[in-house]
C-alpha cells in the first residue's frame, strides 16, 4: 500500500498518472478520493487504472473509515472471484484537504486489514510554486508533509528563481527525516512512490476540522460553453481573487469540441487546456469543481453568467 497525499492542486494525479504507465506501476489499484461533489480526478485516472474505487463526497480524515475498509475488503474479494485483475499494490489518493493520519490509524488498529495489506510509503506531494503559501495558513498542508516518508516536489521548472530552495528548506524544518525528491511533469523514479519507507511512523496528527471559510461547490451546464466566456470568468476570479481559488478542476463541453476539455487553475496559476479524443462517460455536460475560500457558488455563477448575456 502507498498512500499519496498533498495540498490542492500541488499535482497529485499527474504523478499517478505517469506512474501506472510505467513498468513498476503495472498491476497497480487505485482508491481516490476527492473534496467535492464530482468525481473529475477518479475519471481522469480511471482509464490508467485497474480499479479505480471513489469514496464519495468528503475528504478520508472526515468520513468514516468503514467506507476505506468496505472498499479495500470488498476490492480483494473481487479479485480473489476473478472480477478485478490480479493486483498486487494499492495506491490510496488522499484528498487536497485531508489528513492522512486516519488512514494509517485504520491499518495499525484493523487487524483484519493489517493481515492482508501494509503502507510501503506516504508520500507527500508539494507544489513548488504556491506551496510555501499553503504551508504557512493550512494545517492539513503541515499535517501532509510532517507525516510523509518522502517528499516530492513539483512544478519546478514553472517555479521562479530560489522558490524550490524555498519549499525544499520549509519542508526540512517541518520533517527533517523524510526524503526530499523533485519531479517535473510527473516524472520521478518510480521507487519513490513504492519503495518501502526506512522507517514506520507509529506518530499520529490529532485530526481537526477543516476551517479557514475553505468551501467547495461544482458549476454544472448541459449546454456547451463559449470557451472566451469561461477563459474570461476565471481570468477575473484569478485577477481578483486568486490567493482564495484554491482549486478548479473538471471537464467543459466547449462548442466545437468533439471531447471534453479538461480545465484546471490552482490560485492564480491556469494550466493550458486539454481537449480529450473523447468523453469518459455518457455525460455531455460541463462539470466543474470549485475548491475556494470564501468565494460563494452564487458570486462564481453570477460573474459566469454576466459574461455569458454580454458575449
Amino acid at each position: 500500500m502507498t498512500v499519496i497525499t498533498g495540498f490542492l492542486g500541488a499535482g497529485k494525479t499527474t504523478l499517478l498518472k505517469r506512474f501506472l504507465g510505467t513498468a513498476e506501476g503495472q498491476g497497480t489499484a487505485v482508491v481516490v478520493n476527492e473534496f467535492g461533489a464530482a468525481g473529475i480526478d477518479d475519471a481522469l485516472v480511471r482509464p490508467s487504472a485497474d480499479e479505480t474505487a471513489l469514496l464519495g463526497n468528503g475528504c478520508l480524515c472526515c468520513i468514516t473509515r468503514t467506507d476505506l475498509q468496505q472498499t479495500l475488503r470488498r476490492m480483494v474479494i473481487e479479485r480473489e472471484r476473478g472480477v478485478l485483475p490480479d493486483f498486487r499494490r494499492i495506491v490510496i489518493e488522499t484528498s487536497g484537504l485531508a489528513d492522512p493520519s486516519p488512514i494509517l490509524q485504520t491499518f495499525a488498529t484493523e487487524r483484519t486489514l493489517g493481515d492482508m495489506f501494509h503502507v510501503d510509503a506516504v508520500v507527500t506531494v508539494v507544489d513548488a510554486v504556491t506551496g510555501t503559501e499553503a504551508l504557512a495558513w493550512s494545517a492539513e498542508a503541515r499535517k501532509q508533509v510532517i507525516l510523509a516518508d518522502r517528499l516530492i516536489i513539483t512544478k519546478t521548472d514553472i517555479a521562479g528563481e530560489g522558490a524550490c530552495k524555498a519549499v525544499s528548506e520549509r519542508l526540512h524544518t517541518l520533517n527533517p527525516g523524510a526524503e526530499i525528491h523533485e519531479a517535473i511533469n510527473g516524472d520521478i523514479d518510480p521507487a519513490c512512490l513504492i519503495e518501502p519507507a526506512s522507517d514506520q511512523r507509529n506518530a499520529f496528527v490529532a485530526e481537526v476540522a477543516h476551517s479557514d471559510g475553505i468551501g467547495s461547490f461544482v458549476l454544472t451546464e448541459n449546454r456547451p460553453l463559449f470557451w472566451p466566456v469561461f477563459a474570461k470568468t476565471m481570468d477575473a476570479l484569478m485577477q481578483l481573487r486568486g490567493p482564495d481559488l484554491l482549486r478548479v478542476k473538471g471537464f467543459l463541453y466547449v462548442d466545437g469540441c468533439r471531447g471534453p476539455v479538461v480545465v484546471q487553475f490552482v490560485q492564480h496559476l491556469a494550466h493550458p487546456p486539454v481537449e480529450l479524443e473523447s468523453w469518459p462517460d455518457d455525460r455531455r455536460q460541463s462539470r466543474v469543481v470549485f475548491i475556494t475560500r470564501n468565494i460563494s457558488e452564487r458570486q462564481v455563477r453570477s460573474l459566469l453568467a454576466a459574461l455569458q448575456n454580454l458575449a
